[in-house]
């Protein structure tokens, strides 16, 4: 009967058209090719026994990212720079769930752009003393999940590295900022609902004042950290 069975199935699957040829951008296949070589990276870390609390470059695993580092630049709220080099640092974990998310991303046309990650103590106690407001910026005394290596701050673009229209800038200290805020055009909307459901599939959590905010669920288990990265350049 099994048999019989398996010549009806070839049959039928004989006499079915070939789906139709799916056609690639050069942009989507060099994704797929960076793919590989993130995960092969990430399989070297496993192998060396790379903790997933340790602090890794993103750029060391993650190759299909832009990066806008804000605090290493004067262009932020605080407009001074308080960063010596643009450098993205995390927790092997968020590392590895915000690989997934540009996955994500980038199969649907998009890639991840990286404003903040990592945060030592000290910046956020200068951040602090400018802007004492926990709605906008954590207070050091308890520390921001930022200074725990497991948030990240970012938005969304197309391959050639332009922005998505978010509603805002980033560090925008107003109420047009938050997910809840309606008043926003239908492509807006759009664009932060895009960017919160993959975030939110791929193990973060938004933060409910500022569109561009996410951090790793569980990350406010992982000690505040106060070290600062070598330059590379």
């Amino acid at each position: 009967m099994r048999f019989l069975q398996l010549i009806v199935c070839l049959i039928i699957v004989s006499s079915c058209k070939n789906p139709q040829e799916v056609v690639y951008s050069d942009a989507l296949l060099s994704s797929n090719r960076q793919y590989i070589d993130e995960n092969a990276a990430i399989l070297e870390a496993a192998k060396a026994n790379i903790s997933d609390t340790a602090f890794v470059s993103l750029r060391d695993y993650g190759k299909d990212f832009f990066y806008d580092m804000k605090y290493a630049t004067e262009n932020n709220f605080l407009k001074t720079k308080v960063y010596d080099c643009p450098e993205c640092y995390l927790r092997f974990k968020t590392v590895k769930a915000l690989i997934k998310a540009n996955q994500a991303f980038l199969k649907l046309g998009y890639k991840i752009k990286i404003y903040d990650c990592y945060r030592p103590l000290d910046v956020q106690k200068k951040m602090w003393a400018i802007t004492p407001n926990p709605t906008y910026v954590a207070d050091p005394a308890t520390g921001s999940i930022h200074n725990r290596g497991g948030a990240v701050d970012i938005t969304l673009t197309d391959y050639s590295g332009n922005e998505l229209d978010m509603g805002t800038g980033f560090d925008h200290f107003g109420p047009e900022a938050a997910h809840d805020y309606k008043n926003l055009s239908a492509e807006v909307i759009a664009n932060r609902k895009l960017l919160k459901e993959i975030m939110l599939k791929n193990g973060f959590r938004s933060f409910a004042s500022e569109w561009w905010h996410y951090n790793l669920v569980n990350a406010s288990t992982l000690p505040i950290s106060n070290f600062t990265w070598d330059c590379k350049n």
